[in-house]
């Protein structure tokens, strides 16, 4: 309390501020004790404050936080919110709650649907709200009720049409925000259309129309869309004329940009890619095109896929992006290109990669079929990361432009669950190679890259609910094979369910700290004629056994049936430690058991550095 008062008592320029900021004269302050010092305080005691007065503010600041990009003003109002807002009820139970939110008084009178009921309906009660806009306000205010009921509806139209309707779940969400009493109906559109690429025909219905696409039991397209009308008309064959007249130009234009692109083969379009920037110091589209043909031709090489296929498709993989269908419809990439392709009389495999080059396009997303694909989408990601990262523009926490993030995950399934038995450093160093006098520093790109790509493994395998210290183990071996890393991580994650592996973790730690204290590793093998503890003895000769049963374990990756099989050290390793005094005075003993336990480390270290598995102490 010295820093409150002085000798005499009397208060301090500290404790004169404290009173202060709270509003106290300073014979007000008291003192209390927290069991370890005394400290000035101060007891204040407020009532609570009704919701009432509480909720306009709650409510405004909620509306400025919700994440709406781009704001809008009307009439001569200041006030800016995603829409015009016309009115504002606030109710707490039969109260109206008195405030003012985006300009507007709060009151009790709300509106239903502009066309069936434009006209206040009075509340009564907050809880009538649902009921009352629904009975004669023909507005369904609950959205998720208002889903299902249009979901209903759409499903419903199956048995007008003899096929299904495909509902996008993202349309669907974006269809109930738009209307307020759904009325589902069936449209149709001339069969000469399906002649165009069904992805053009459903994106452009999807997306300018918002309409749902009908399929027959095979999955092909039907010509049929189902609308969500938010008016129940007296003749909802006007609505339906009004959409089908709507989407006939829409198609048309579809029809015409497919034409008019069979007119020029891709291998022309791929000429027009020169005048295209991919980035200005990593050279044109075109540009980028080589080098995904060399580095997917490489890989073929190495795999015993294609290579003739691997370099036509790295050579055609950007060709689609100049033709009218993307320009149009730009979700049409690749999809285009294998159309054009095909027509173009181009291999299938060579046409199905065009499209496959994309996958994965998100988690969880479907990988290539095709070896082809697989090479192409893998020698797409590999150029454009090293390509970034060899100018300096690394991916910051907030700012990815060019999508490192999920090229490297991409790149790593494609990698692991492709099996291809490629060593990612080596890829690295040979797309680095492919951008030539683009890259000032290829040695540093390639550390970085890999370091940054096998850093995103940790993020897989957390999302896939396997443990960070799991990686961490495997990581510290420093490798650079996917498939190898992958394998040993799920080894690992085996190992450390079993009933064995906490004390065998302990027992590495263990061993770890004493090897990791010496000067120099032990070197040798040990010499049974200075074992003098049968708990060594036993432990040596177990390690030796299990060293010759996992070797051709190891030898053909088979980390899981390995650590399963040196899971049985854990009773002679614990003896050892329970009978053994390591660190002997007799130094010939005491290397001699540095020895064994080196053996012992290096045997699990063949896998990976299960030490790591014991929890950080803190």
């Amino acid at each position: 309390m010295s820093v409150a008062f002085d000798a005499e008592g009397k208060p301090s320029k500290a404790a004169l501020a404290f009173a202060q900021k709270n509003g106290l004269s300073a014979e007000a302050l008291q003192t209390a004790s927290d069991g370890k010092q005394e400290k000035l305080v101060h007891h204040r005691e407020e009532g609570g404050t009704a919701c009432t007065d509480l909720l306009p503010a709650i409510v405004s600041k909620a509306l400025d936080q919700l994440p709406i990009p781009k704001r809008m003003r009307w009439g001569a109002s200041r006030i800016e919110f995603v829409r015009p807002v016309q009115w504002l009820v606030m109710l707490y139970g039969t109260e109206v709650v008195s405030g003012e939110v985006l300009g507007l008084s709060a009151e009790r009178e709300t509106r239903g649907h502009r066309f069936h009921c434009n006209q206040p309906l009075s509340l009564a009660n907050a809880g009538d709200y649902a009921r009352l806009l629904t009975e004669q306000g023909k507005v369904i205010a609950d959205f998720s009720e208002r889903q299902q009921i249009i979901r209903q509806q759409i499903q419903a139209t199956d048995s007008q049409t003899g096929g299904q309707v495909v509902i996008d779940e993202d349309l669907l969400e974006e269809v109930t925000a738009l209307v307020e009493w759904p009325q589902a109906l069936v449209g149709q559109f001339e069969e000469r259309f399906l002649a165009v690429p069904a992805e053009a025909l459903i994106s452009t219905m999807a997306e300018n129309q918002k309409y749902f696409h009908v399929v027959d039991k095979q999955g092909q397209l039907m010509p049929y869309f189902v609308t969500v009308a938010n008016i129940e008309s007296r003749d909802p064959t006007q609505v339906v004329d009004g959409n089908e007249r709507v989407i006939r130009p829409r198609l048309s234009d579809a029809a015409f940009f497919f034409e008019t692109d069979k007119k020029t083969p891709l291998t022309r379009q791929r000429e027009r890619l020169r005048n295209i920037v991919f980035q200005t110091k990593l050279g044109s589209v075109f540009d980028k095109t080589e080098r995904i043909a060399t580095l997917a031709g490489s890989m073929a090489a190495q795999t015993g896929a294609n290579t003739a296929y691997a370099q036509r498709a790295g050579q055609l993989s950007k060709a689609d992006l100049i033709t009218e269908m993307v320009l149009e419809f730009d979700q049409m990439q690749g999809i285009a290109g294998y159309y054009y392709a095909t027509h173009d009389g181009e291999n299938p495999e060579v046409a199905q990669a065009l499209t496959e080059q994309y996958l994965p396009r998100f988690s969880g997303d479907k990988l290539p079929q095709t070896a082809t694909g697989t090479l192409v989408a893998l020698a797409d990601r590999l150029d454009t990361i090293v390509g970034i990262f060899g100018i300096g523009q690394k991916p910051t926490g907030s700012k990815d432009p060019f999508g490192l993030r999920r090229a490297s995950l991409g790149a790593l399934r494609l990698l692991v669950e492709k099996n291809l038995d490629l060593d990612l450093r080596d890829l690295l160093q040979a797309a680095v190679s492919a951008h030539g006098a683009n890259i000032a520093d290829p040695a540093a790109t390639v550390d970085t890259a890999l370091a940054y790509m096998l850093e995103r493994f940790r993020a897989w395998y957390e999302e896939a609910g396997i443990a960070t210290e799991i990686y961490l183990a495997v990581a510290a071996k420093h490798l650079t094979h996917p498939g190898d890393i992958d394998a040993r991580v799920q080894a690992v994650n085996t190992f450390a369910a079993m009933p064995e592996a906490a004390a065998l973790a302990a027992a590495n730690k263990r061993v770890s700290n004493i090897l990791g204290k010496l000067e120099s590793p032990p070197i040798g093998k040990p010499d049974s004629a200075l074992m003098t503890e049968t708990a060594e003895q036993t432990l040596a000769q177990a390690v030796a056994s299990k060293a010759e049963e996992v070797a051709p374990l190891f030898a053909a990756r088979q980390y899981t049936e390995a650590l399963t099989a040196l899971a049985s050290l854990r009773e002679p390793v614990d003896r050892f430690f329970d009978d053994v005094m390591v660190m002997a005075e007799d130094e010939a003993l005491r290397q001699n058991r540095l020895v064994l336990l080196q053996q012992l480390r290096s045997l699990f270290l063949q896998v990976a550095d299960i030490s790591l598995l014991v929890p950080a102490k803190g």
